[in-house]
């Protein structure tokens, strides 16, 4: 038995999530039925994190356990022949320790969230990005996300579906950057609760807009109440970034 960490890229649009969905396409399904197709074995895929419908990754980590005696190219390769034309594809695989767990040993977690920012309708990145046709002040964004940095009760930025234990979560970074038309959110941490992100974007647009004051960022913190959130941040403009581990 060979464990496989894969490494995938994905769009999100065409499924449910990333997690198998008894009532729609998942991004796990189609691997594992890949892995069948290839192996002839039944297997379940583990992941460093989950992702919604809509949403996409650029380095998903995932792993897989194959009886067959396989070379990690060759697994690889042939993955990638059976998930064609599915928008999947696995960037890289290779062969870890037996106690090695693409969720529990991940040591932190990144996302990106891009923002298109112009009236013009999205032609490229449509379904790829947040379209905002209002003018949106970066550096204002960037100034009330630092509120968000460091360790809270996290409970105003979490999907009322949240399954975690506990809401305090240590948030290392969380930038905001503009290129043109395009603003990029960076988030950091060793995890994050379900539509944290999201949460977080969609109230920093509101202070882009001009709705918001870093102070009000700063008193839906401390609330610790959803009823709190200024704006959940649609799907289609998150990305899960890369997972780290220790031997990465």
């Amino acid at each position: 038995m060979t464990r496989f960490a894969l490494t995938l890229e994905f769009d999100g649009g065409p499924f449910m999530g990333l997690q198998r969905q008894d009532h729609g396409p998942s991004i796990q399904a189609e691997v594992e039925r890949a892995v069948r197709e290839v192996t002839g074995e039944t297997v379940t895929m583990h992941s460093a994190g989950r992702t919604d419908s809509g949403v996409h990754a650029l380095g998903m980590v995932s792993h897989v356990d194959i009886e067959k005696d396989i070379a990690p190219f060759r697994l690889m390769e042939a993955l990638n022949a059976r998930l064609r034309p599915q928008p999947i594809a696995v960037l890289a695989c290779e062969p870890k320790a037996g106690d090695w767990h693409a969720r529990f040993s991940c040591l932190g977690r990144s996302y990106l969230y891009r923002i298109r920012n112009r009236r013009a309708p999205l032609t490229l990145d449509r379904g790829r990005a947040w379209h905002v046709t209002r003018p949106l002040d970066a550096e204002a964004m960037h100034r009330a996300a630092q509120v968000l940095v460091g360790r809270h009760d996290f409970t105003t930025f979490r999907s009322v579906h949240c399954q975690a234990n506990d809401p305090v979560k240590t948030l290392d970074r969380l930038d905001v950057r503009r290129e043109g038309d395009l603003i990029s959110i960076e988030a950091e941490a060793r995890s994050f609760l379900h539509h944290q992100v999201r949460s977080m974007v969609g109230t920093l647009g509101l202070v882009g807009l001009g709705q918001w004051s870093v102070e009000q960022v700063a008193d839906a913190l401390a609330a610790r109440d959803r009823a709190a959130l200024g704006l959940n941040a649609p799907a289609q403009g998150l990305y899960f970034v890369a997972a780290k581990y220790p031997d990465i």
